[in-house]
């Protein structure tokens, strides 16, 4: 009997992504657990990170190593991840189904082809680029021009009047977000329409339905699966953006958006901008701390790509 190198190798090299998946979460729980078990659950839903008198003298409370004050309770990172990401998605599929349909079925294909290399080129794009341009261009035009309208002429529907702010929050955030995404929904929505059976196409036209029409009725209805799919990576990549959020987001500290211009913070900016004073507490809880944050970010990406894979599977036995 010969020794099955091929479906060895085949084995191990298909269980990398998957064992790294769990090394990384493994990682992250060991690593945090002093934070888990000084900080137990009501740190989600506690809206009170302090990193305490860094110059005092280190207590012991519930059995850990904390400066003096410290608290971490890191409610308003979890509704600013959630709401950026969630207006973001809403922003990016309209704008995504919209081009992925222009390019693939609006225009000859001599045109199609090269402008959506452009519309591709934008995921290539680094993300810090992106929050350049939103912090040089789109904070102040928001800020000045676009928001005071937004808000004197919404200021009857709840969360989108009050304040308009200084163009740095919620709206900014999400808006920035749904343009990184774009690109990922038009590009797999425009192959998936492309791939599309011709011979569907030709009939509905047969049948005297217009181009729209058989948009509507035939192409779209065939890509739920695709664009329940493509939905899931677009919020996963808002979730876990870093850079370009805490560039435009305004890096709110403890305090909930009141409305759509609201400053904000999310989990990934929000490690990415408090590392460096956390590492100035000799206890090492605040790093730990931010590690249990990552834990939380990570933990939330792996249910939203479970839920997406329940979805996937309960639309193929439809």
């Amino acid at each position: 009997m010969k020794f099955p190198i091929f479906r060895i190798s085949l084995v191990a090299t298909a269980s990398l992504l998957p064992l790294s998946l769990v090394g990384v979460i493994v990682f992250l729980v060991l690593y945090s657990w002093p934070a888990i078990q000084y900080n137990a659950l009501h740190f989600l839903w506690v809206n009170d990170w302090d990193l305490g008198n860094l110059y005092g003298n280190p207590i012991t409370q519930h059995g850990q190593q904390v400066m003096p004050g410290a608290r971490y309770g890191i409610w308003f990172l979890v509704v600013g991840t959630l709401a950026s990401s969630a207006i973001a998605l809403a922003l990016a599929l309209p704008m995504g189904i919209g081009s992925a349909i222009f390019l693939s079925e609006g225009l000859p294909r001599t045109w199609g082809m090269p402008l959506s290399l452009f519309v591709d080129l934008l995921a290539s794009i680094p993300s810090v680029v992106y929050g350049l341009w939103g912090y040089a261009v789109l904070v102040p035009l928001l800020g000045q021009h676009v928001y005071p309208a937004m808000a004197r002429a919404l200021s009857f529907v709840p969360f989108l009047g009050g304040r308009p702010g200084s163009g740095y929050g919620l709206l900014t955030t999400s808006i920035v977000l749904a343009i990184m995404v774009v690109p990922l929904i038009s590009a797999t929505l425009r192959e998936a329409m492309n791939t599309t059976d011709t011979a569907l196409k030709e009939a509905g036209r047969s049948l005297g339905l217009s181009r729209f029409q058989v948009i509507r009725h035939i192409v779209l209805p065939n890509l739920r699966t695709v664009l329940t799919g493509v939905s899931i990576l677009a919020l996963g990549r808002a979730l876990g953006e870093t850079m370009a959020v805490l560039m435009v987001s305004g890096n709110a500290l403890n305090y909930l958006p009141n409305n759509i211009y609201t400053p904000i913070s999310t989990m990934a900016s929000f490690i990415a901008s408090q590392l460096d004073s956390a590492l100035q507490d000799p206890t090492g809880m605040a790093v730990e701390a931010l590690s249990e944050i990552a834990l939380v970010l990570l933990l939330i990406a792996v249910v939203v790509n479970i839920v997406a894979r329940l979805l996937l599977w309960m639309e193929r036995i439809r």
